[in-house]
């Protein structure tokens, strides 16, 4: 059951999870908050300095389109889901476009509708749903969320209350989530949640029952939870044991939390916005099963590196990864229909690569590779990764690459390449020499074929040894002059 789907949520709830499977949802979407996230990757070794480098993961900026309209008009229509639309959730969306237009808030309510409602049916009776938003959107998903689960499965809206970040100087500042919890029926599991009491009452040594005090003393497991949560902190300091880089990262106490009150070991835990990960490493801590949906790459492979890091901490972690490319028609499939997607699939099959940021103009610059040379001023070496998707390739290939190896002071450069080089380019590789590394000599260029990149090892010449991780699995610290993970408020 632990799978990790690379892809749209909405067609894998459809067509690869079965109805009334799964026993908690937690999901985290985009808030609709207008902005665009980036992870910033920083080394870790103290001999390496000014390797730093950023990536976009996600895009939280909507707009009315041609595909807003095709899953607004779908949805109402129901044709894209299995679980049919009822007549409030029709009549709704019908309202809120009359009253949104087509607006950026409506494009966003068009794409989380039909999955609210696959999400729905793939629940358990006995099961809940955790939506997590902030006041950005979250008046719009209640209503969503009370068509789709009916007003009377509402459980409650739990705010999440936080410190840290900017200070703006005409409002009050937002320091609050709000998560909306709803159970498919009324007939749901739910364990209560306790947290230790105050100092002051365990001075009293007595607690207030019902209006009463009692004679027995205080309850042993503390106090129930309440529906406002100011206990779990958010990940903002720079050396939390917990931060990956990862922008809209939520702490594993909170998903702790959610997790153990409903669900119970065993249980089939499903996030469909998984992100870096976060629900799938507690629920396996927990020994829940889980399922985790993310359409980009980038957050595959960091889970998949988080969770072999468990793994290799002696842990038994079993796992499969479903929709990522398995053979080359999957992989020429990917390249055809995300072309992005495809290069931060090739880079990361590289040891140590580390994709670069998504923008045009990079001069075919898809991926580096940083390692470890003391004979630099800096001591940091650096590979260039170009991956080229096409089926069309030549030699001329070779001497662009060659070209922006210069151009960027780089040592060496692999080309990714979707067919097999052909003789020319292999030749026109070889011409352009090595790189000296201490004792190995590296070739300037060498090209792999996608091929290549499904065999074990994959047969490329690095210094391994001295590659610095693409991704530092315990703490990221961004450098002066980077882009922040998240927008704070103005000031």
């Amino acid at each position: 059951m632990n799978t990790l789907y690379f892809g749209d949520n909405l067609e894998i709830l459809r067509e690869k999870i079965e109805d009334k499977t799964v026993d908690l949802v937690y999901l985290d979407p985009p808030f609709q908050s207008g902005k665009n996230y980036n992870i910033i990757f920083d080394n870790k070794r103290k001999e390496v300095e000014g390797v730093t480098a950023q990536i976009q993961v996600f895009e939280d900026t909507w707009e009315w389109g041609p595909e807003a309209e095709k899953e607004y008009s779908e949805l109402i229509q129901g044709k894209i889901t299995k679980e049919r639309p009822s007549a409030r959730l029709i009549e709704l969306m019908k309202a809120m476009r009359g009253y949104l237009n087509e607006t950026p808030m409506m494009a966003y309510l068009a794409m989380m509708a039909p999955r609210l409602l696959e999400l729905k049916r793939v629940l358990k009776d006995t099961g809940s749903i955790y939506l997590h938003c902030d006041p950005t959107a979250s008046h719009y998903l209640k209503l969503l969320m009370d068509a789709v689960f009916d007003p009377e499965n509402f459980r409650n809206e739990i705010v999440w209350c936080y410190a840290g970040g900017g200070i703006p100087k005409k409002d009050f500042p937002r320091k609050h989530d709000v998560i909306l919890r709803y159970s498919k029926t009324d007939d749901y599991f739910y364990s209560p949640i306790y947290r230790p009491y105050s100092p002051g009452t365990l001075q009293r040594g007595r607690t207030r029952v019902k209006g009463k005090y009692f004679d027995q003393g205080l309850r042993p497991e503390g106090t129930p939870v309440n529906d406002w949560w100011a206990d779990v902190p958010k990940i903002t300091s720079p050396t939390d044991p917990e931060k990956l880089g990862y922008p809209t990262q939520k702490p594993e106490a909170l998903l702790e939390r959610i997790i153990r009150a409903s669900s119970d070991e065993g249980d089939v835990v499903l996030d469909p916005f998984c992100g870096c990960g976060t629900t799938v490493a507690v629920a396996q801590s927990l020994n829940r099963k889980w399922i985790g949906i993310d359409i980009t790459y980038l957050a595959i492979d960091i889970i998949e590196k988080r969770l072999e890091e468990t793994r290799n901490k002696g842990e038994e972690v079993n796992f499969k990864i479903e929709g990522a490319p398995a053979d080359e028609y999957s992989a020429e499939k990917l390249a055809e229909t995300n072309p992005f997607q495809f290069q931060y699939w090739a880079v990361s099959k590289i040891p140590g690569g580390m994709p670069n940021e998504r923008k045009t103009g990079d001069r075919g610059i898809d991926g580096s590779i940083y390692f470890t040379d003391i004979s630099k001023p800096n001591k940091t070496g650096k590979a260039i990764i170009s991956v080229k998707g096409g089926r069309s390739i030549s030699p001329s290939m070779i001497r662009d690459l060659e070209g922006t190896l210069k151009s960027k002071g780089a040592d060496f450069g692999i080309l990714i390449t979707l067919p097999e080089p052909t003789q020319n380019m292999k030749t026109e590789a070889v011409k352009q020499g090595y790189f000296q590394y201490v004792r190995m000599q590296i070739p300037k260029v060498q090209i792999l074929s996608v091929k290549d990149l499904f065999t074990k090892p994959i047969s490329i010449k690095l210094p391994e040894e001295s590659i610095i991780p693409a991704y530092n699995m315990k703490k990221i610290k961004p450098k002066e002059g980077t882009l922040p993970l998240e927008e704070e408020e103005k000031e």
